[in-house]
């Protein structure tokens, strides 16, 4: 079997070799290319592989670039260091992913599952998996100073970010906070407006910290979250009501 590895970090490529060959003996590895533009010209100009082991963050942008140029037929595994329980969502009998570093038992099951199928990638599954991957990456956690020591907070231990006195804090669950190097404007963008609302301009709050809501005057609400924030009141702006009632609610 001809095989095309398309990948960009040189000892990746090497040991994604040297496990191929030592699985299928048989099989040729036909060339190793580390962009897209290199994949381009490769296609125009060479016949199709049988297989293609295809990275997908290459040295001059996503591999998927790649079919907006060419078309290509043959059958392709993707390896990636993006997260196991995103791409599951998107295996198909049509291709497979292995995660970085490859294991060789799951590419033993990979080649296993080609040599079963050897169909080609639809041009749908592209199209799923260049949204899924061209979605925003938001931040799992934040480098802050604790004393002399530096830790890390995971954003799913933060209740709630607040400003006071010209400082941004995160405000943990277990009651601890920390000033960030951040501003509330950055920290929207930064953080999944899934789990995360901005109510007004001083709070973004986590769901999970929202305790009770009332109804306020000014058709504003009122909040009781965890951590208590004491004698600061925290307060739904009425443009923010609609859409914080939407969130609350999806």
């Amino acid at each position: 079997m001809r095989v095309l590895i398309i990948e960009d970090e040189n000892p990746a490529a090497r040991n994604l070799s040297r496990q191929l060959l030592s699985l299928r003996p048989g099989f040729e590895v036909l060339d190793v290319l580390d962009s897209v533009s290199t994949a381009v010209s490769w296609f125009k100009q060479q016949p199709e592989p049988d297989i293609i082991f295809m990275d997908i963050q290459l040295a001059d942008g996503l591999s998927f670039d790649i079919f907006s140029h060419v078309e290509v037929k043959a059958p392709i595994i993707f390896t990636t260091a993006f997260d196991q329980y995103t791409l599951k969502a998107f295996k198909v009998n049509s291709v497979d992913y292995l995660l970085k570093p490859i294991d060789p038992e799951e590419l033993r099951l990979a080649i296993e599952k080609f040599e079963e199928l050897r169909q080609p990638t639809s041009a749908q599954t592209l199209q799923q998996l260049i949204q899924a991957i061209q979605k925003p990456d938001y931040k799992e956690r934040f480098l802050v100073k604790s004393g002399q020591q530096l830790i890390y907070l995971p954003v799913h231990t933060i209740a709630y970010f607040f400003s006071e006195d010209g400082l941004v804090f995160a405000q943990q669950e277990s009651g601890k906070k920390h000033v960030l190097d951040f501003s509330l404007d950055q920290l929207e963008k930064l953080v999944d407006p899934q789990q995360f609302f901005r109510i007004n301009r001083k709070f973004i709050l986590q769901l999970s910290a929202i305790r009770k809501i009332h109804t306020y005057f000014n058709n504003r609400l009122k909040l009781e979250i965890h951590p208590d924030t004491a004698a600061i009141e925290v307060i739904v702006s009425r443009d923010r009501v609609s859409d914080f009632k939407q969130w609350l609610d999806q």
